[in-house]
């Protein structure tokens, strides 16, 4: 391994701090990241359970944009913007369906192969001057990792795979591939700026304050760890049952999954992919949660769980009182990250000092700054920055 350059103490010194307080409430910051962040991010749209037959779509409201994914004659998904190439109609409606054979504009009935070709239109005698090889829907990158589609809107970085390397020989006991929805998308609305999501998910200094239904769980030993392009917490469930019937009874009802070894029979993982992407992974079924900015101070955080087939009548109970557990969870965090972006608006605070062991928060600072340069400013420049 090459040796690294020393950081200088101005590095060590902003390392030590938390973003600053206006980027998490300003609207030209927000237009910034759309760029910098969230364009060149893969994005998860569903899984390939999601879309079983050819036709089947599954769309993405993202940014200001409609993206769509559908499963091709050929069973290969691909995935376009969903405006048509004539008079930017929407093409498809609703966030899942099944298109039949070609995707058809309700407008003007221009007709596109499930490849994204364009194969027919009226009048085509007036537009005899297309070129129809060059109006086909505009595509998008797409990358299958385990069974998850994600798509990117522009960009050329590392791959998902790449990202998650690090962690994929861990990923790879849950059988992830073979996974099916239990439920469907949920929509949540918070208050918050999407980092704020973020930042309270790849935070373990909180559990033990904030979360007692989780340390009734797992004790004090919950970890957390970071790497280039992913967060990584877990924390195994203790032997000690909790004083919490729903808690005790997940404790005591979690079945035997085979497939899993013996140190992950009792584990709850989760990791944070860079930027904005979670997957809650448990013995019992995989979540993922993706924090999709809507403003400056809102969010929608955008969520499905997915399991594998299991008709044992344990694991029907515990997958049930896993959504106890973590709906209490889920409104204890919604509480939290309420708190602190109420305080972010105070003229008194600016940065706060990060700890040793506040890995993820640095990790993420530290590219945040990198790709937009005035994170580094404790205050707010002058509007236009930008520009």
């Amino acid at each position: 391994m090459r040796p690294q350059p020393c950081p200088t103490n101005d590095a060590l010194e902003e390392d030590r701090q938390s973003l600053p307080a206006w980027i998490y409430r300003d609207p030209e910051f927000l237009a910034a990241e759309h760029e910098a962040v969230f364009r060149p991010s893969w994005q998860i749209i569903c899984h390939l359970s999601d879309i079983p037959t050819q036709g089947s779509y599954h769309t993405l409201d993202f940014l200001g944009e409609t993206l769509f994914v559908v499963r091709g004659q050929d069973n290969i998904p691909r995935a376009f913007y969903n405006v048509c190439r004539h008079r930017a109609a929407r093409l498809l409606d609703g966030s899942t369906g099944n298109c039949g054979s070609r995707v058809v504009c309700p407008y003007h009935a221009w007709t596109y192969a499930l490849d994204g070709s364009l194969i027919g239109l009226p009048d085509r005698e007036s537009f005899s001057y297309l070129d129809r090889a060059t109006h086909g829907l505009v595509p998008l990158d797409l990358e299958v990792y385990r069974g998850f589609i994600f798509v990117r809107m522009a960009g050329d970085g590392p791959s998902v795979a790449e990202m998650m390397a690090p962690y994929d020989h861990e990923l790879a006991h849950y059988r992830l591939e073979d996974l099916v929805p239990l439920g469907r998308v949920t929509l949540r609305e918070r208050a918050v700026n999407w980092k704020n999501i973020g930042d309270n998910y790849s935070d373990a200094l909180h559990i033990r304050v904030a979360h007692p239904g989780l340390t009734r769980l797992f004790g004090k030993a919950y970890g957390v760890e970071s790497r280039d392009w992913v967060d990584k917490m877990w924390g195994a469930l203790l032997d000690e049952p909790s004083s919490l019937r729903s808690e005790r009874m997940y404790q005591t009802y979690l079945p035997d999954v085979a497939h899993l070894p013996p140190d992950r029979k009792r584990l709850w993982s989760y990791y944070k992919l860079w930027p904005n992407i979670a997957f809650d992974v448990y013995p019992d079924q995989v979540d993922f949660m993706q924090s999709i900015p809507l403003s400056p101070t809102k969010t929608i955080i955008r969520e499905i769980a997915y399991v594998l087939p299991d008709a044992r009548r344990e694991m029907r109970a515990v997958r049930y009182l896993n959504w106890r557990i973590n709906r209490l969870v889920s409104l204890e965090d919604k509480a939290l990250i309420e708190r602190v972006q109420h305080g972010m608006a105070s003229r008194s605070y600016t940065t706060g000092p990060l700890g040793d062991g506040e890995v993820s928060l640095k990790s993420f600072g530290r590219r945040m700054r990198d790709l937009i340069p005035a994170a580094r400013l404790h205050t707010a420049p002058a509007p236009g920055w930008s520009l």
